[in-house]
């Protein structure tokens, strides 16, 4: 028997009200900041991902679905979601609309590696993206907008990790810095880290390795040797932050996965979990426009998993509002009343009452018990009296009242109100 891939699931109906809840967070959060929506393709060429996130990395190297399409065409299923938008700005002349441009999107993301709770080789991203505009109070805002999506769907027990990587200017001379620490302490490196000292040594700072973690504590931090202007910039993001409100905790070692980012990195992690749980993360991308063949562009966002989210409210026990039941199983008792109930079923949903019809040929009891396991909120039964007198007999299945009432006025008697 065929089950789902490894790293895949099926979003029953069960879960479906939690996806609901998030997602009418997601359409009230973007549209009280004036974010709009893009929808990517979910492959792209793979020098997009290659080019952008760089050679260096995990999700380059290791995680990425890069396969020949039968055009000879090297193409790769989405790993990430800010290069797609990127492409997207700069194909479709964005950056002559007013800036900053402000886009989110809500898709699946592929990645090849080992499948976590929250985290499958199929899951799904919650991102924002604001391009076009250096001010730190465009990252303050960006980040303001996260908190605030978390704070709508009522999690708590959220901390801020933030950092700031500097910029082609100042970040060449720390990474000399890191990497002459590091090259004291290679012999007790994992495999990994010790290509990223060769490869990619900002990378060394995020290993999850405990060894290489107590490393990377004590190994000179980023924050500390900014140039004038970046830690200018890091400075006024930590001010506006303040006066949003929004506590923080400077992370040295924070500095994410993806080569392109710039300044500005952080991430929202659960209070119990730490930094192997992150729920969400982004950072300031000033040089990735650029280097996809466009002009120098400022730019910050984030992406939000949200199966991780998900799975916070469901440790958290946040109560989730129920999706709307079913309203009308109709039941009928011969061949012209079932010709009446697919017609009158009909008539309520044009109205906007939601209905289906029961079973046929099954008895009045069986069509009951139906509509009992459907959760109808009540069963309308048409049976040879009701046709001949043009009306239906109305039960209340919560209280297994009953009445009878023309036909003619069941859909505005069931008509929703609000």
């Amino acid at each position: 028997m065929y089950k789902a891939a490894r790293g895949t699931t099926d979003i029953l109906p069960e879960e479906q009200a939690h996806w609901r809840y998030v997602e009418k967070a997601i359409a009230e959060i973007t549209r009280l900041y004036g974010y709009q929506r893009i929808d990517t393709p979910v492959f792209e060429d793979t020098g997009l991902f290659s080019r952008s996130v760089g050679e260096g990395t995990d999700i380059v190297e290791k995680e990425m679905y890069t396969f020949e399409d039968k055009g000879k065409n090297s193409v790769t299923l989405r790993p990430e979601g800010t290069a797609p938008v990127c492409r997207a700005y700069l194909e479709h002349g964005m950056q002559n609309l007013p800036q900053p441009v402000k886009l989110y999107y809500q898709a699946p993301i592929f990645r090849y590696e080992r499948p976590q709770a929250g985290r499958l080789r199929e899951h799904h991203q919650f991102g924002c993206e604001a391009i076009g505009d250096a001010d730190p109070a465009v990252d303050a805002e960006v980040i303001d907008m996260a908190w605030r999506f978390y704070k709508s769907l009522g999690l708590t027990r959220l901390s801020l990790q933030l950092n700031s990587i500097g910029c082609r200017e100042c970040r060449p001379a720390y990474l000399i810095l890191l990497k002459e620490y590091y090259t004291g302490q290679v012999e007790k490196l994992c495999d990994d880290c010790k290509t990223r000292l060769v490869k990619n040594p900002l990378r060394l700072l995020d290993c999850k390795q405990p060894g290489c973690q107590a490393i990377a504590d004590a190994a000179p931090a980023s924050a500390d040797h900014l140039c004038p202007p970046c830690g200018e910039h890091f400075a006024s993001l930590k001010r506006n932050l303040g006066l949003l409100g929004i506590p923080f905790i400077l992370n040295k070692r924070l500095v994410r996965g993806l080569d392109y980012y710039t300044r500005t990195v952080f991430e929202f992690q659960p209070e119990e979990e730490g930094g192997q749980s992150s729920i969400g993360a982004g950072g300031r991308y000033d040089n990735l426009i650029e280097e996809l063949g466009g002009k120098p562009t400022p730019a910050i966002g984030f992406g939000i998993g949200i199966e991780r989210v998900i799975l916070n409210l469901k440790r958290q026990g946040i109560s989730i509002p129920v999706l709307p039941p079913l309203q009308i199983l109709i039941a009928s008792m011969g061949d012209a009343a079932r010709d009446v109930a697919i017609k009158l079923a009909a008539d309520l949903r044009q109205s906007g009452v939601s209905a289906v019809t029961a079973a046929g040929g099954k008895s009045l009891k069986a069509q009951l018990r139906q509509a009992n396991a459907l959760g109808a909120r009540f069963t309308v039964i048409i049976g040879e009296d009701e046709v001949k007198a043009g009306t239906v007999t109305l039960r209340d299945m919560s209280g297994a009242s009953q009445e009878t009432i023309p036909i003619k006025e069941l859909a505005a008697r069931l008509r929703p109100t609000d």
